[in-house]
C-alpha cells in the first residue's frame, strides 16, 4: 500500500535522485545503501539542499524536516516498485534490450532511428542494472514520450529475470551471447540462460521478440522459450556490408523483392551488422520509413570509447575501451587484421571477471595476436602478464603504458585500444 502513497507523491514530485550531491528542486532523495555508503546519512543534508521528500528505511534524527521523510521497509526496493507502478500507469510501448555486446550501440541507434518519427524516452549512458533501469522508467513523462528503450544488463543468474519484472516490456532484443561475466554465470551456459530469462519472460506475457535469424545461439534460445522465428520475430532485414574504410558502409532490405538501401555510418567495425539490422528492424516495425532510417543510421556517432575513431597528431586511434570479453576482443581484432594501414599497432587490456577460464581466455587472444601483422603489441594487466609471447611488451597498468609513451613517442600508426572498462585504457586516447 506505500507504494501507491509514494506514487501519488511522485507524481507531484516527478524527479528522483539518488545522490545527495545532485538535488534539483522539489525532487525525491532515495536514500540507497551500498558496500561502502548508508544513503540514511545523507537524507537530511538532501533534504536542505532543495529534495522535497527522502525515503529512507532507518530512524534518523531531522528536526523540523520529519515532514518530509517517508519511511519504507527498503528503499531499493521502495525504488524499483515505483517505477514498476509508473511504467504500468504509464502504458505506452517498452522496448527491452539485453545481450552480452553491443547492447548500448544497439539501443543507441535504435533511440535514433525511432526518433524520426516517435518522441522517444531511452536508457542515458549504461544505466541498465537494478538502480539504473528504475531511474530510466521514472524519467517517463505521458505528455514527451510515445515509446521507451530500456537497456538491462546482468553478471549473475537470475538478473535479468529481476529486471523484466520492473520493466514489463512489450518486446524484447538480445543482441547476442558470448563469454563475457563467467565468474558470476559460471558458464558460457549460464550466460544464455540469463539472457534468456527476456524471451522466458515476454512468451510468457504474450509478447514479442526482434530476433536475428543469423545467429543460431538466439535462435535456439527463442525456440526453448516458445518463440518460433517464422510466426513469432518482428520484421526480418537482410544487411550485408559493402566496404569498409574504416567505416562500415551497410546495404540492407526489408524483403528478396525489395532493392537494396545503402548507408555510410560512423561505425566501426563489421561487427555492427548485426547493431544496424536491428536498428532498421525496430524501425520497420514502428512506421519508420526507409529514408528516415538511413538518416538516422548514417547521422549516429559512438561516443564513450566505444569502437571510436579518433585523429591524435599523426596517428589514428581505434579507441574501444569501454569494455572487453573474449567475444568483443575477437571481433575487435578481427576486424582490425582487415586495415591495410602499413603500422598497425595494439595496447590491449586485460578481460575481467572470467573467473577459472581467465587464463585460457587471455592465453586464445595472444594466439590469436601472433597471427596478425602488427608492428607493435603491448598488453597491459596481470592476467596478459602470464600469458604473453616473446615480442609483446607487457605494463602493469594504464600508468606504465602513459610513462612508455611519453619516453617513446609513436607516430603515423593506426592504434587498436581495448580492455575492461577498469583497465582505464580510455586514458590513453590524450
Amino acid at each position: 500500500m506505500y507504494i501507491e502513497k509514494l506514487y501519488e507523491i511522485y507524481k507531484v514530485h516527478p524527479v528522483v535522485t539518488t545522490d545527495s550531491r545532485n538535488c534539483p528542486e522539489g525532487s525525491i532523495f532515495f536514500a540507497l545503501k551500498g558496500a561502502t555508503f548508508n544513503g540514511n546519512e545523507y537524507a537530511v543534508q538532501a533534504l536542505q539542499k532543495g529534495c522535497a521528500y527522502a525515503v529512507v528505511d532507518e530512524e534518523i534524527e531531522a528536526k523540523g524536516l520529519e515532514g518530509s521523510l517517508i519511511f519504507v521497509p527498503d528503499v531499493l526496493t521502495a525504488l524499483q516498485e515505483l517505477a514498476a507502478c509508473h511504467r504500468r500507469a504509464w502504458g505506452g510501448p517498452v522496448l527491452q534490450i539485453t545481450g552480452t555486446n553491443g547492447k548500448t550501440t544497439t539501443k543507441e541507434l535504435i533511440a535514433a532511428v525511432l526518433s524520426e518519427g516517435k518522441r522517444v524516452l531511452y536508457t542515458q549512458g549504461n544505466l541498465n542494472n537494478h538502480i539504473g533501469v528504475p531511474r530510466t522508467l521514472l524519467r517517463i513523462r505521458p505528455e514527451e514520450h510515445d515509446i521507451a528503450v530500456v537497456e538491462t544488463g546482468a553478471n549473475h543468474p537470475g538478473e535479468i529475470a529481476d529486471l523484466c519484472r520492473i520493466v514489463q516490456a512489450d518486446f524484447g532484443l538480445i543482441t547476442n551471447v558470448g563469454r563475457a561475466h563467467l565468474e558470476g554465470f559460471g558458464s558460457f551456459e549460464g550466460v544464455k540462460r540469463t539472457k534468456g530469462e527476456l524471451y522466458a519472460d515476454l512468451h510468457k506475457r504474450g509478447k514479442k521478440i526482434f530476433l536475428n535469424a543469423l545467429d543460431d545461439d538466439l535462435v535456439r534460445m527463442a525456440g526453448e522459450h516458445g518463440f518460433t522465428l517464422r510466426e513469432d520475430a518482428l520484421p526480418y532485414v537482410e544487411g550485408r556490408v559493402s566496404q569498409v574504410t574504416p567505416f562500415v558502409e551497410m546495404q540492407w532490405r526489408a524483403g528478396a523483392d525489395e532493392p537494396w538501401r545503402t548507408v555510410k555510418t560512423n561505425l566501426i567495425g563489421a561487427y555492427n551488422i548485426a547493431n544496424l539490422r536491428a536498428a532498421v528492424s525496430v524501425g520497420l516495425h514502428f512506421g519508420i520509413v526507409p529514408e528516415q532510417i538511413d538518416y538516422a543510421l548514417a547521422a549516429y556517432k559512438p561516443t564513450n570509447s566505444r569502437s571510436e575513431l579518433r585523429q591524435k597528431g599523426s596517428n589514428r586511434l581505434i579507441v574501444d575501451a569501454y569494455n572487453a570479453n573474449p567475444s568483443s576482443m575477437d571481433a575487435a581484432l578481427t576486424n582490425f587484421s582487415f586495415f591495410e594501414d602499413k603500422h598497425k599497432m595494439v595496447i590491449l587490456g586485460d578481460m575481467r571477471e572470467l573467473g577459472a577460464e581467465s587464463l585460457e581466455e587471455h592465453k586464445r587472444i595472444v594466439e590469436q595476436l601472433q597471427g596478425m601483422e602488427l608492428e607493435r603489441i603491448w598488453l597491459v594487466g596481470e592476467e596478459f602478464k602470464k600469458v604473453a609471447a616473446a615480442g609483446m611488451r607487457v605494463f602493469k597498468d594504464v600508468e606504465e603504458v602513459k610513462a612508455a609513451l611519453k619516453k617513446e613517442p609513436i607516430g603515423n600508426s593506426t592504434i587498436l585500444i581495448k580492455g575492461s572498462n577498469g583497465t582505464k585504457l580510455y586514458q590513453l586516447a590524450e
